[in-house]
């Protein structure tokens, strides 16, 4: 009796427990977009708060992943991964104030870089030199990696730096783009920046680009821009 009395209570418990999975699980299942864009959110936020010259410096001598067929669509998998590695890598800071847009520039096109910031498109770019290219994905909640990129006007200045200079462009070119304009990752004489992200469900490409028209001296006063901390 008192045996079956145990069986009966270990079999709730353990129906409970069951319960308690099953209803965690569908709590992620529904919310599972909302978590990721604010572990996203944490990647960004955490990888421009421990920026330093020194990290910078470091990581540009690392070697980026720039396989374009590598890039899959964000998850909640891939950002859960980028959290728990943290080994996402670094080399500057972006901002463009008119549309909310602050992100780290990260190297590469890793599953890591992709899930915090703005991901270099091409081996050995560097700020104000060429065609500094950087991809990015677009999220459904604004204000999460490039998904403000949208709402970019021609005439916006966009701000990148390596906390020793700050390099200021101006938007000249925005435009929807099919997904294989590898064109717009070409380096270019002329001192441009170039973002892309996807548009239309990632059927086309949101292309913009900005001519340099100002480097600067990077000083505590004019970082504030990229909202480091």
């Amino acid at each position: 009796m008192a045996e079956n009395k145990k069986k009966r209570n270990v079999g709730q418990i353990l129906l409970r427990i069951a319960a308690i999975i099953l209803l965690i699980v569908g709590l992620i299942l529904i919310f599972n977009r909302q978590i990721r864009n604010q572990m996203v959110r944490q990647n960004q936020s955490k990888a421009l708060g421990s920026l330093t010259a020194e990290k910078i410096e470091k990581n540009q001598k690392k070697k980026g992943m720039y396989d374009f067929s590598k890039v899959k669509e964000i998850d909640f998998a891939q950002v859960t991964r980028s959290q728990v590695k943290n080994n996402s890598d670094a080399i500057g800071a972006m901002a463009i104030p008119d549309i909310n847009m602050y992100l780290p520039v990260m190297l590469g096109l890793s599953d890591d870089a992709m899930s915090t910031g703005g991901g270099t498109m091409r081996d050995g770019e560097v700020m104000g030199q060429g065609n500094f290219a950087l991809a990015g994905h677009y999220m459904t909640s604004k204000g999460v990696l490039f998904s403000p990129l949208e709402d970019s006007k021609k005439g916006q200045l966009i701000y990148l730096t390596n906390l020793k200079k700050i390099f200021v462009y101006k938007i000249y070119m925005k435009k929807k783009v099919n997904p294989y304009a590898v064109w717009l990752v070409n380096n270019t004489k002329k001192p441009i920046v170039t973002l892309i992200t996807c548009a239309d469900g990632g059927v086309n490409r949101w292309a913009v680009r900005g001519n340099l028209i100002k480097t600067e001296q990077a000083t505590n006063k004019n970082l504030q821009v990229f909202k480091l901390k």
